[in-house]
């Protein structure tokens, strides 16, 4: 039944694409003398996708699946389809009254709704619902696991957790011995590789700021290959990561269902709340698209030098990715452009880090080239042009997760006074500092700065930091009992403080 749906569903977006190339064919003045003598060929259409569609496979595994093998699969159905139309419009009525431009035009149509359908779709999977509460903030209490098996017991696990477990337990991605689903995603998330592969995998996932807890085994044990059990075993008998078996139980009781306590945030709950709930927040949002948009087409040029460069510095891919915790604590992937070659030769030898980046490789860093891809991450929501910087979740202070209320930014009010020169509970108090007194004017000014820091290097501001140090101490909750306020002692009074 849910097939027939999506079929349903797809012959509509054909329908609707060929009623756009009609459109955009007759200029906007489509008479219905001109829609009636297209109704024949739009009748061969529908009958050619009807068939074509499922034979190709495309209007089932797509919707669930997202990589490039399904992508060229519908655009193969989609070329598919036009001929037959065209075949079957000509059989029945030489394609009387049907302009020649109108099926090459139908069928581009056709193929960028159709995928724009299962994009859409895999975006709205991934990206789930935004916490609305300051309580869900804490990254730290979710549990990361990888599934394993993408049959139906793993489709339950992940309903189960999208609806139970949202804010305690994240998806790394799956796992899965049938080759043909490794690079694709599952309701947008990746699988990733093999069973027998696990170790290696987390060693990846791991340079990639992704650090999983569990392996959730969503198949029957005994049929998993004698390598994969094996792997499995050696993984839990040599690190921290647990194997969960869903045949046995459902592992859905592991997240922490912990409150976050005031002493989280170093800040009133509600007083942050107040903050990010201001008006500019929102404007904020529309400058950031405006602007990325902009300096994704002027800068343009620079970005696929500065690839070209990281290509022959670094080698393929030029793109790094690493998962960053975001707004509310979401994980996002955070792209920069490649400075450093891998981190372990041919030999699998560990290279050091001084050896690994190039003259290149430096200057793009210290120019900031390499941050140029975090334009797309400003585009989708993920970023802002101005924000707190977005750390690993090792390194995230568990004393100031307020700073995680606000969308993490290119640059910020702790980058511009000091930077890579001053310590994490500096950068927090500053970055806390921020959220609270965030503006128009602020964030020009930030900007500007974060010109003459490209310039000049980083730059300290006592000041500043003494000002931010203090605002947060100020601000910190009156009912926090001693051994709560023990949880931000990292943020020592200094004597230009208590002056």
């Amino acid at each position: 039944m849910r097939h027939c749906r999506l079929l349903f569903i797809d012959l509509a977006l054909i329908v609707a694409a060929t009623g756009a190339a009609l459109v955009l064919r007759d200029n906007f003045e489509v008479t219905p003398e001109r829609a009636a003598a297209a109704a024949p060929y739009l009748l061969c259409t529908l009958v050619s996708a009807a068939v074509i569609l499922p034979a190709f496979g495309a209007h089932r595994s797509v919707w669930g699946f997202t990589g490039l093998p399904d992508l060229l699969r519908v655009a193969a159905a989609t070329v598919a389809i036009v001929i037959s139309a065209v075949t079957l419009g000509f059989v029945l009525n030489r394609m009387d009254g049907v302009a020649r431009a109108l099926p090459p035009l139908q069928g581009v149509l056709t193929l960028v709704f159709l995928i724009a359908a299962r994009v859409s779709t895999w975006l709205w999977r991934r990206s789930g619902v935004a916490p609305g509460r300051a309580g869900a903030v804490l990254a730290s209490t979710c549990r990361t696991v990888l599934v394993l098996g993408v049959g139906e017991v793993g489709a339950l696990y992940l309903r189960a957790v999208s609806i139970h477990a949202r804010d305690s337990i994240r998806i790394a991605g799956f796992l899965d011995d049938d080759g043909r689903h490794i690079g694709r995603s599952v309701h947008g998330y990746p699988v990733l590789g093999a069973p027998e592969r696990v170790a290696e995998l987390l060693r990846d996932l791991e340079l990639h700021g992704v650090f999983v807890d569990a392996v959730v085994v969503a198949a029957d044990f005994e049929t998993l290959t004698p390598l994969a059990q094996r792997a499995l075993l050696d993984l839990e008998a040599s690190s921290d990561v647990v194997l969960e078996f869903l045949f046995d139980q459902l592992g859905l009781g592991g997240g922490s269902g912990r409150g976050v306590s005031a002493a989280t945030f170093s800040v009133d709950p509600e007083e942050i709340s107040k903050a990010i709930a201001r008006p500019y927040w929102r404007v904020k949002r529309v400058l950031d698209v405006i602007g990325a948009l902009v300096l994704l087409g002027a800068l343009a040029p620079l970005l696929l030098l500065a690839v070209a460069i990281s290509v022959i510095d670094v080698g393929w891919p030029p793109i790094f990715w690493q998962q960053r915790p975001g707004r509310f604590g979401r994980p996002f992937k955070l792209y920069k452009l490649r400075t450093m070659a891998p981190a372990h030769d041919e030999e699998g030898r560990r290279v050091p880090d001084e050896l690994r980046a190039s003259a290149l490789g430096r200057l793009s860093r210290r120019l900031r080239l390499d941050e140029l891809p975090q334009l797309l991450n400003i585009l989708a929501g993920d970023m802002s042009f101005v924000g707190p910087r977005p750390l690993l979740p090792i390194d995230q202070p568990r004393g100031c997760m307020a700073r995680l209320m606000a969308t993490p930014g290119l640059t910020g009010w702790a980058q511009v006074k000091g930077g890579r020169a001053i310590s994490a509970a500096d950068k927090a108090a500053l970055d806390i500092w921020y959220v609270r007194n965030a503006s128009l004017a602020l964030d020009i000014e930030i900007m500007l700065l974060t010109v003459s820091l490209v310039i000049f290097g980083d730059r300290v501001d006592p000041a500043a930091i003494c000002d931010a140090r203090r605002d947060l101490r100020q601000a910190a909750p009156r009912h926090l009992s001693e051994s709560e306020l023990a949880a931000r002692r990292f943020l020592p009074t200094t004597r230009e403080e208590a002056a």
